[in-house]
């Protein structure tokens, strides 16, 4: 795979991606066979944490490579189910202190989705797979709101695809007054919150390190990044971050002496290195994008074909690790002393 960001040319971007099934939805997508929830094989995560004060709904991210002919993830392949899960395990830690814990298998649009996107390619197919993806994921959040939460605070995560995905269940959270009340917050590392959606939708961006219903949102990218497939070089204006060292929107920049701890984990969740102080970081003034200091693009290397060198996105999560974690206990804690005094313990 070879498509590199030279051809993006803004063709699609984050504002076209999650739109293109509106315009090709067909009668077709209703004889795809749903998921059945009630089943726990379909769950990742199932109940884990019973003990803790509030849930957690976590989305996970891109993990299946995909073809040009294969546009979702295979529910019945268990290698790709594996590193579905491993996926979760990595992000785990900011979340399982605070959160009982769930998490659907759902079938994800793989990285071929969107590489066509930017190749402009096959838009019918790529809206039909966004589309199927997204029904699973709004589909198992309603059965787990049905027979799991029982009127329990949430805190909703995803990262990347994940993040796209919990965005969009951000807006049926925002035509729900009480189950707005019972959001915490949504963290949305590796995907852009547009205007657009906060306009349209009534979406909350995330404006400091306490407030509830929110979005938190940002995207890592090093100094001299002006485009990137996550946040494309016209997105002036057009985005909404905040800054998960300082907790601020505007551009004053955040120390790594302020920066907790980067953490990097495995397919277990098992935090393999950790390095207090590795990033410092600011918001670009007009992008909004993460800007991060005090690494190299060499150091962290973008992996992925999708992402040139200084796209920090698959460090999004691990640059601030303990930062992202004290922010939840942070979150709970406000949503309890908003709402009723808590019967558990906030770590």
């Amino acid at each position: 795979m070879n498509v590199g960001l030279r051809g993006l040319k803004q063709r699609v971007g984050i504002f076209g991606i999650t739109v293109l099934f509106l315009f090709f939805c067909t009668a077709a997508d209703a004889k795809v066979k749903s998921i059945d929830y009630s089943r726990g094989e379909n769950w990742a995560y199932e109940d884990i944490g019973a003990n803790k004060p509030v849930d957690l709904f976590i989305v996970a991210p891109t993990v299946d490579f995909g073809t040009k002919e294969k546009l979702n993830m295979d529910m019945a392949d268990t290698k790709m189910k594996g590193n579905f899960l491993g996926a979760l395990n990595m992000e785990r830690g900011i979340y399982e202190d605070n959160c009982r814990m769930y998490a659907p298998y759902y079938r994800q649009v793989t990285l071929s989705y969107y590489e066509m996107g930017l190749e402009g390619k096959k838009e019918k197919d790529r809206a039909k797979a966004y589309r199927l993806a997204k029904n699973d994921v709004e589909a198992a959040f309603d059965y787990y709101l049905k027979n799991y939460n029982q009127g329990r605070g949430i805190v909703l995560a995803g990262f990347s695809q994940g993040s796209q995905l919990v965005i969009e269940l951000m807006k049926v959270v925002a035509a729900d007054k009480n189950l707005q009340k019972r959001v915490v917050a949504a963290y949305c590392p590796g995907w852009a919150l547009t205007k657009h959606d906060v306009e349209r939708y009534n979406l909350k961006p995330a404006l400091g390190a306490k407030d509830l219903g929110c979005i938190v949102s940002f995207n890592s990218e090093a100094v001299n990044i002006k485009d990137s497939m996550m946040v494309p070089a016209d997105s002036k204006g057009k985005i909404y971050a905040i800054n998960p060292l300082n907790w601020r929107t505007d551009s004053v920049p955040a120390s790594s002496l302020l920066n907790k701890g980067a953490c990097f984990t495995d397919y277990q969740g098992n935090i393999k290195k950790e390095i207090p102080y590795l990033t410092g970081a600011y918001l670009d003034r007009e992008r909004k994008t993460l800007k991060v200091t005090g690494v190299t693009p060499k150091e962290y290397p973008p992996v992925l074909p999708l992402f040139g060198p200084g796209v920090y996105h698959l460090y999004d999560y691990q640059f601030f690790y303990r930062n992202l974690q004290a922010n939840v206990a942070d979150r709970v804690s406000a949503y309890f002393q908003a709402n009723i005094a808590p019967t558990h313990v906030v770590k």
